[in-house]
């Protein structure tokens, strides 16, 4: 158990940015007075680390910045709450694999010098299990790369855990990429692959292995930077993501946003974007070649995840899954006692998803 607990963090994890990319999400932007203790704290820790980002840049110019990569990522795909984290856990037993890491979503400018200071003290300071769902939290663990990259550039969907109010806006901009201006998309082009070259160096993977619901709206744009990634998409029962979703982005938006957000506007929120975010997939996946992308129902991963993963290493041509399958095969037997969070489903959100999001509950056949 961490010193801290989550929901009473005094500084949001934007103290891992740099300082000009915490001035450019923060700047013209309102913050409530509650939050200004919170924004200030925040803002002193960030001017001062920042400091230290040349170091890594030095380090990364002379090492990696000129070196090419040796495959094209792996994608895990699907709205929040669709089963990505178990699915990249899983995956990510092979440890030909490199992934961002959860100290790296904090500190992504710490990770070539520094690291084992700060994530020595991020880890007696952070809580040992999600606070949403159990699942284990540790420094080291895969972790999805949306919130480091909130910390390397102003161009992500993930300001909207610090500013909600401006949460649509976000989504269109950043996570469908359809207000996006050429400038700003150049950016993220450049700090994705900084931050896959990074990682790999961290992990010593050889192929990036990404779980990031995010890159569910930005298939066009990944498929142009590598022509030959292999994507996997999750779907899983709207109902449970529907209710999941609510209570994870309700209780984990609380220590990190500096402005209020109605619980109903964070409800309307979901039911908008999970629409957009479906769509804009639906739309875009004809653009990854044939043989390069797997369509899975959560519940069946998570009914027999070993050789679940067999079929998707086959179907995508991943090579390695005999060398791994007696790590993946042990972390699976790991999370046979795991309990999960139960949903019931009252009348009001059957029909607030049947309304919203009858497409989804149709083209993948799911019921009550």
């Amino acid at each position: 158990m961490g010193l801290l607990e989550f929901n009473k963090l005094p500084i949001n994890t934007l103290v891992g940015a740099d300082w000009k990319t915490f001035n450019a999400i923060t700047s013209g932007r309102e913050i409530n007075p509650a939050y200004r203790s919170k924004y200030r704290l925040t803002k002193s820790v960030c001017r001062l680390l920042s400091i230290l980002k040349p170091l890594q840049d030095s380090r990364y110019n002379k090492l990696l910045a000129d070196k090419p990569l040796e495959h094209d990522p792996v994608f895990i795909l699907g709205h929040w709450r669709s089963g990505t984290t178990f699915v990249h856990n899983v995956l990510s037993c092979d440890k030909h694999f490199g992934y961002n890491t959860t100290y790296q979503t904090v500190f992504p400018h710490l990770i070539m010098w520094g690291q084992p200071f700060f994530k020595k003290n991020m880890s007696w300071l952070m809580p040992d299990k999600r606070p949403t769902d159990n699942m284990e939290l540790a420094v080291d663990l895969p972790q999805e790369e949306e919130f480091a990259l909130a910390n390397m550039m102003p161009y992500t969907y993930y300001n909207f855990w610090f500013l909600p109010r401006y949460q649509q806006e976000y989504a269109d901009k950043y996570l469908l990429f359809n207000d996006i201006s050429e400038a700003e998309l150049k950016t993220f082009q450049e700090t994705f692959t900084k931050l896959i070259k990074i990682s790999l160096w961290n992990t010593k993977g050889t192929q990036f292995l990404s779980k990031n619901p995010p890159h569910t709206g930005r298939v066009k744009e990944l498929v142009k930077m590598f022509p030959n990634a292999k994507f996997i998409y999750l779907m899983r029962n709207p109902y449970t993501v529907f209710e999941s979703t609510r209570s994870f982005f309700t209780n984990t938006i609380q220590p990190l946003k500096l402005q209020d957000i109605a619980p109903e506007t964070i409800e309307s929120n979901i039911l908008s974007i999970y629409t957009k975010l479906y769509h804009q997939y639906e739309a875009d996946k004809a653009f990854i070649p044939e043989g390069n992308l797997i369509e899975v129902k959560f519940e069946d991963f998570e009914a027999d995840a070993l050789a679940m993963t067999e079929e998707i290493y086959r179907k995508l041509s991943i090579p390695g899954f005999e060398e791994a399958r007696a790590a993946i095969e042990q972390y699976v037997g790991g999370k046979k006692g795991y309990k999960k969070n139960k949903y019931t489903y009252d009348d009001r959100t059957v029909q607030l998803v049947q309304d919203h999001w009858d497409f989804a509950l149709k083209q993948w056949d799911y019921n009550l």
